[in-house]
């Protein structure tokens, strides 16, 4: 059987066309690496026992707006009916159900964090899943693994068109595919159907950042972020953003054990992992990490890529996330596949509810996660605001250092200019008498 195993697992690499050539070769380096015994080993806490079975979720309020809403900021989860996801292995979810290293490169979008749609709630924990207790008829849920570098169908991937391996440059061309597939599904009211998409891409970047510092620069992820915003902002209407801030890529070296599952690594993001601690390549790639994230805050806190039918949200749970820890310090390993870089079914379930909680709060409160070790609690829309909150944090009315909102400036200032003009023509007009 394990012999089985390897042959189909060389098979399907083979059969992997140009697209995605890089990260099979960076796959295909790790596992020269690796000695039969170590192939065929299985480390069965990496999966989901199939009977396995959460408690159920409910909210007093589970019901949709008495109408279609038709302002982003008065959309409930039941209004919900299209959902999205874009990125890269993070959100196709490679390899997060498998026990070798040899199932690495299966993607097991069924049970991804932001668009799984594997059986139900108490199944697996996917934003998919979870809104789908709101709304049944969801649209898009991803509904079965695929195997990267071969061509999947919608209905396989579902609206899960994430690539494993892309980097940020990658982005503008899966918005088109994302685009040009929500305007000709069938299913699809493209007009007046509310869409949520969940876009999460740019540590690949940093993964990447050494080999070339121009392409993978911070003013680079800026412009292909901006290009992409903009091309949904110009052709989507009635849809919601979630941009998810990236994570603090250093404490990723910590994810290690003395297998040779984790030389993986060193193929995956070898501008982390090979640098000596403390030395100046790793001090300026963790500053390049720091640089993504404040970039990504200017950029998506500008209020540019919001308008009556549309909203782009930066959800910043992981910024400052560290790994799960057991009681005596170590590594939770359990949260990584074989290759200790991705995260298994315990760690997508995680980020599907640190990314709901966040859809439900308003800005300047939003919850960030601290550490993977204490899980997290799912929390009910408000009922006292059980939208999901978009307007971005500069043009929020109730925050205080913005007491008049950017969009009534030049009404003020017209105004001003009004009353001095008047002013004016009093003096002059009261001289003359």
């Amino acid at each position: 059987m394990e012999w089985l195993l390897i042959a189909l697992a060389t098979c399907l690499l083979a059969l992997c066309p140009v697209k995605g050539n890089e990260w099979r070769l960076e796959y295909e380096e790790g596992l020269s690496h690796y000695s039969e015994e170590a192939l065929r080993k299985e480390f069965p806490e990496k999966t989901r026992p199939i009977s396995f079975k959460h408690p159920p979720f409910t909210c007093p309020d589970m019901s949709p707006s008495s109408s279609v809403p038709t302002s982003v900021e008065l959309v409930k989860a039941a209004d919900i009916k299209v959902i999205a996801a874009l990125g890269d292995s993070l959100t196709t979810a490679i390899g997060a159900n498998t026990t070798t290293v040899l199932g690495i490169p299966i993607e097991f979008r069924h049970v991804s964090w932001s668009i799984g749609g594997y059986g139900s709630f108490q199944d697996v924990i996917t934003l998919a899943n979870i809104i789908r207790l709101f709304n049944p008829h969801l649209i898009g849920p991803a509904p079965t693994q695929t195997v990267h570098g071969t061509p999947a169908p919608l209905c396989e991937t579902g609206f899960n068109l994430a690539v494993t391996g892309h980097n940020t440059f990658n982005l503008p061309e899966q918005v088109r595919h994302l685009i040009d597939t929500l305007k000709t599904y069938e299913n699809i009211n493209f007009d007046e159907d509310w869409k949520l998409l969940t876009v999460l891409i740019g540590m690949n970047d940093i993964c990447d950042y050494c080999k070339d510092k121009s392409l993978y620069s911070v003013e680079n992820f800026v412009h292909y972020m901006t290009v992409s915003l903009e091309m949904l902002r110009n052709e989507v209407p009635r849809m919601i953003v979630n941009v998810v801030q990236i994570l603090p890529m250093e404490t990723l070296r910590e994810v290690q054990k003395p297998t040779p599952g984790c030389l993986l690594q060193r193929s995956f993001c070898s501008c982390l992992v090979k640098p000596a601690a403390g030395s100046a390549d790793l001090k300026e790639l963790i500053g390049v990490n720091l640089e993504f994230q404040n970039a990504l805050e200017k950029l998506l806190y500008s209020g540019r890529f919001f308008k009556d039918d549309f909203a782009v949200v930066l959800q910043p749970f992981l910024k400052h996330a560290n790994p799960p820890r057991l009681p005596n310090g170590k590594i939770d390993m359990s949260f990584f596949t074989p290759d200790c870089f991705h995260f298994t079914i315990k760690g997508h379930e995680e980020l599907a509810k640190g990314l709901w909680n966040n859809m439900f709060q308003p800005e300047g409160e939003k919850f960030m996660v601290e550490s993977f070790s204490n899980p997290i609690e799912l929390s009910c829309p408000p009922v006292g605001h059980p939208y999901i909150y978009t307007r971005p944090a500069k043009t929020g009315p109730a925050l205080p250092e913005t007491p008049q909102s950017s969009g009534n400036r030049p009404a003020a200032l017209r105004l001003m200019l009004v009353l001095a003009f008047f002013q004016l023509w009093l003096a002059v007009n009261l001289l003359s008498l």
